[in-house]
């Protein structure tokens, strides 16, 4: 049963079993990305809300779109309410939340845990104009401030 959701440093998710709590980190597949995305959009929204905005890009059927909810639901992702024919879903996790956790994990796998090598490559790898020079140097100033 859950109790409740719970942000950390990474999503996470409190599940009360007999009698200890274990905690369960939330790594959404890039498939359940896709569903979040039309999600918190569209939301509170039903499964055939979902697939007519998934099928227009890939080629899906509509037992898998449910499926996939389905198996969202019971990873505590998303909540369903039952009330009405159409069950509605909702996403349990915000987009702030799975865009931290998916950075997180891109930064960990990809770069072996240096945010300084994953701006590096950036920079490197896209001409960025005066403006968005300006607002890196800001934003870094200002970091720079709050770790004094």
């Amino acid at each position: 049963m859950i109790d409740l959701f719970v942000k950390y440093e990474k999503v996470c998710t409190i599940v009360r079993t007999n009698s200890y709590v274990e905690m369960t980190e939330l790594k959404p597949t890039e498939s359940e990305m896709e569903v979040l995305q039309i999600m918190w959009d569209k939301e509170p929204c039903t499964v055939r809300d979902v697939h007519d905005i998934l099928e227009k890009t890939k080629d899906v059927g509509y037992t898998s779109t449910l499926k996939l909810m389905q198996i969202m639901f019971d990873k505590r992702m998303v909540e369903r309410d039952t009330t009405s024919r159409s069950h509605l879903y909702k996403s349990l996790i915000s987009r702030e939340q799975a865009q931290e956790t998916a950075l997180n994990k891109f930064i960990d796998t990809v770069f072996k845990g240096s945010s300084t090598d994953l701006i590096m490559k950036a920079l490197g790898q896209h001409v960025a104009s005066e403006k968005e020079l300006d607002v890196i140097t800001e934003y870094l100033n200002q970091f720079k401030q709050t770790k004094k």
